[in-house]
């Protein structure tokens, strides 16, 4: 299922589809490139082998974000939610976020998790705006270039 969102700016609208095995190349890509500590192909392979909830936002024919949810016992836990670089701050993040929210309300989650670096205060800022609140601290959690770094528990409903 795509969902299509016309850019205020009037560029190639988005749509948000389910992932499929040949989006991992252009996947793997934009997480290489985001993140000093990037999953691997065969992390992403085997969330799509599991059925976890795997969606990627497309821009035009260009591949320009992904997300990750898994949803299980009331309770759906953001894995990976990230947005190419030269695509940030044009609602990209938080129109696949609450796409991913909406499956897992479908999917009977009540609540929904994640864990993001304190040092991430782009992401922060997005989880907090719509309406994830800290619940807890997870000690040494990131690999990190000085050894390990802490990462702040979010939750919030799922409506």
């Amino acid at each position: 299922m795509a969902v299509a969102q016309q850019d205020a700016i009037g560029a190639a609208p988005e749509s948000i589809r389910n992932m499929q095995e040949a989006d991992l190349p252009a996947v793997v890509r934009i997480e290489h490139a985001s993140y000093a500590f990037p999953w691997t192909e065969g992390i992403f392979r085997d969330c799509l082998r599991v059925n976890y909830v795997c969606r990627v936002v497309e821009s035009g024919a260009e591949l320009i974000g992904y997300g990750i949810i898994s949803v299980g016992a009331g309770e759906a836990h953001v894995l990976n939610i990230c947005v190419a670089e030269e695509q940030r701050c044009r609602g990209v993040g938080r129109r696949l976020l609450t796409h991913l929210l909406q499956v897992a309300a479908r999917q009977g989650a009540r609540d929904a998790l994640l864990e993001t670096r304190p040092t991430n205060v782009a992401a922060l800022h997005l989880y907090r705006s719509l309406g994830f609140v800290q619940v807890g601290t997870r000690r040494g959690y990131y690999q990190a270039a000085g050894g390990r770094e802490d990462a702040v528990v979010l939750k919030r409903p799922v409506e």
